[in-house]
């Protein structure tokens, strides 16, 4: 997980993974292929804890085989890609229902397997989850993840060095994948991504479900990426490609078991009564959506209007693995309601305190660009904390309490 010419970059994920190995007797960590996980998780196998992948077939066999006759042989282990063989949970079950040890296994999956019906509840309240997502702008660029926790003190993060321009879109365009980073240019870099996705379409889609028409999936993949950070019309996109809504549906949950794409739901209030009730969807990466579009640098200079769902697509993954770092567990919504007033991510933590974020790809700021945050904190009242308007720009400007433009480099300090 080294970007060009750098160290291995620390995950910030790790001390949660720590963490939880101390009290837990089983710990997964889930994400995308070639997110990192396996380096992480090896950096926990060791003398007193075995090293296994599941990416290797004859292993895999063993194991499918005889899931609890394997376990028989390991004390601690650490076990990779467990997706490729669910039955294995019910064992490590039974294992840890006969030894509550705690740190016992460390898993890793690039599914999430935990969605699936026949292992959903195997190991509820014996097993600790720690979401790893691509590099974040915050590891790579060795910063503080302090965004999202000074935004819910009414604060604004203030960034050291400010991204913009050709840098903020060179940056957009890369996302967060480590082989991604590890490439000089960015044709290298969307070579990469386009057989990283037709090899997760082809290979990983049936480890977790049958599907009998490929090409259909890859279809939609194509076409769900023109509508990154738009309310979701399975039906209509469906119809374009020729897929029922049905269909459409059950491959979207695909989509979202493979950490590609999040349907994130709208935030609702009882003292707004037209409210769109309608889920958005958002890719991961911007690097993946970039590759996927065709999205380039030179295309982003003729058509400025190119950037805005990418730009839109990284804070989204920026803000969620941020808000994967606290120790409360948050919510990510969006709001938007009849009259077209929107506001991108709103961010809502146990106790109701919500801060928002509305993204800009424009180099300037109206205060008509906060109509969305000044009608949501209208609906908050006292649990509106914090609202921001993320643009590609360098300086921060207060338009109103607790509300600010700033330039999206803000996200990291």
């Amino acid at each position: 997980m080294a970007a060009p010419g750098s160290t291995l970059i620390p995950r910030l994920a790790a001390r949660r993974v720590a963490g939880a190995l101390e009290d837990t007797p089983a710990v997964m960590v889930t994400g995308p292929r070639q997110s990192g996980k396996t380096t992480l998780v090896r950096a926990f196998a060791g003398r007193n804890r075995a090293y296994v992948t599941l990416d290797d077939d004859t292993v895999l066999a063993g194991i499918r085989g005889d899931p609890a006759g394997f376990l028989r042989g390991l004390d601690r282990a650490v076990i990779d890609e467990v997706q490729r063989a669910p039955e294995l949970l019910r064992a490590i079950k039974r294992a840890i229902d006969d030894d509550r040890r705690p740190g016992r296994f460390l898993l890793t999956g690039s599914a999430n397997v935990l969605a699936l019906p026949r292992v959903s509840e195997s190991l509820a309240g014996r097993m600790e989850v720690v979401s790893l997502l691509p590099l974040s702008q915050v590891e790579i660029r060795r910063g503080k993840p302090s965004f999202l926790s000074a935004a819910f003190a009414g604060r604004i993060a203030r960034p050291s060095h400010r991204l913009s321009g050709n840098d903020l879109v060179n940056t957009v365009l890369t996302g967060g994948y480590p082989e991604m980073l590890r490439r000089k240019t960015l044709p290298r870099r969307q070579a990469w991504a386009r057989e990283y996705l037709k090899a997760l379409l082809q290979r990983d889609v049936r480890d977790i479900a049958e599907v009998e028409k490929l090409d259909g999936m890859s279809r939609l993949f194509r076409t769900l990426a023109h509508h990154s950070g738009r309310l979701v019309n399975f039906a209509q996109a469906g119809g374009r490609i020729g897929l029922d809504e049905k269909t459409v549906s059950k491959y979207v949950a695909i989509f979202e078991q493979l950490f590609i794409v999040r349907r994130v739901e709208p935030w609702l209030s009882n003292r707004l009564k037209r409210l769109v009730k309608t889920p958005k969807l958002h890719f991961l990466d911007s690097g993946l959506l970039a590759a996927t579009l065709g999205a380039t640098a030179p295309r982003i200079a003729k058509d400025r209007a190119l950037l805005g769902p990418l730009l839109e697509a990284f804070v989204f993954s920026e803000i969620l693995k941020q808000a994967e770092w606290l120790d409360e567990a948050c919510v990510l919504h969006h709001y938007r309601d009849k009259d077209q007033h929107e506001v991108d991510v709103v961010v809502e933590n146990p106790e109701g305190a919500v801060v928002a974020v509305e993204v800009k790809s424009a180099a300037t700021v109206h205060a008509a660009d906060f109509r969305g945050l000044r009608k949501l904190a209208d609906a908050c009242g006292d649990d509106f904390k914090f609202g921001v308007v993320l643009y590609d720009g360098e300086q921060v400007v207060p338009f109103r309490e607790r509300m600010f433009a700033a330039p999206v480099s803000c996200l990291w300090v």
